[in-house]
């Protein structure tokens, strides 16, 4: 499906998404637009694993445009693990996959390596947010990490603000690394404070869905205020999926209003309709574990 890309700077027109000319051109009559599928994961590949090539054997197996969650490559970022590790497993899928970038790729200091590998699917070199049209849906990658810190009145917060201002879509969905509410095993430690900021942005708004990857577990929340209340009405339901590849852990500090943990290692796919979404976590091992369900735009 054509897509329109907005990043910093760059403005494209597909005929096929918009419905008229660009720059004069005479107007199309727009094509009704299918349903979109999204397969995502985060923390994925290892050298020292082979689960990874089990996830990406999922993904050989479904259609639908690939979205990373960070930590795409362990031990860090570098030429040589995006060379030995992640390609000959994720990497086969490189040409229909967006990145979001984790501390992972930023471990080394330098994030260049990752830039480089994925081209403008990672975001401008540097900056790694961006956003795109996927069928009836907005996405919106954000780089925030443990290294890099989302902090109001930054430039990715002016982007932002600008972005979520721009967007006409009815459903619109957030991906970056590390997540507002997780369970842990690290007692008492069920929150970030520092992405409450960013969640204040998307909850005004109307955002619907966020998707993170930073604990290696996966986990779904309901729809949910900045603050951590259930919010039926406008709240954003959160997906932490950190189950790419390369380890995964059952916490013990289970944070309030979880409502599904698991530490297989799989693959979400969301199926995004006009006005609606529906969920299925696909596992490595077949009937290890199962969640679906659907939820609706705001």
């Amino acid at each position: 499906m054509a897509r329109i890309r907005r990043l910093p700077g760059i403005s494209l027109c597909f005929l096929a998404v918009v419905g008229t000319g660009c720059g004069g051109d005479s107007p199309v009559e727009p094509q009704p637009l299918s349903p979109e599928v999204i397969l995502v994961a985060g923390n994925i590949a290892s050298c020292g694993t082979t689960n990874d090539e089990g996830t990406a054997a999922i993904l050989d197996t479904l259609q639908g445009t690939i979205f990373t969650l960070g930590d795409n490559v362990f031990p860090n970022g570098s030429s040589d693990a995006y060379r030995d590790c992640y390609s000959p497993s994720w990497g086969r899928h490189k040409a229909r996959t967006w990145a979001a970038l984790g501390n992972h790729e930023y471990s080394s200091a330098d994030p260049t390596p990752s830039f480089n590998y994925f081209g403008d699917r990672a975001g401008p070199p540097g900056l790694g947010y961006y956003s795109l049209e996927l069928g009836y849906w907005h996405i919106i990658v954000l780089n925030v990490n443990d290294m890099v810190a989302f902090e109001e009145g930054s430039a990715e917060d002016q982007w932002l603000q600008a972005d979520l201002a721009a967007n006409t879509k009815t459903c619109t969905l957030a991906i970056w690394h590390n997540p507002r509410f997780f369970s842990s095993n690290t007692i008492g430690w069920t929150s970030n404070a520092f992405i409450e900021d960013l969640w204040n942005r998307l909850y005004a708004a109307g955002v619907d869905v966020v998707l993170n990857g930073h604990q290696h577990q996966y986990e779904r929340f309901p729809p949910m205020t900045p603050t951590g209340s259930p919010d039926n009405a406008r709240g954003i339901r959160g997906f932490n999926v950190g189950t790419g590849g390369e380890s995964t852990e059952m916490p013990i500090a289970i944070a309030q209003h979880s409502e599904v943990i698991s530490d297989a290692f799989g693959v979400l796919k969301l199926t995004l309709d006009p006005d609606s979404y529906s969920w299925q976590f696909v596992p490595t091992v077949p009937g290890q574990f199962s969640d679906t369900g659907s939820g609706t735009c705001h």
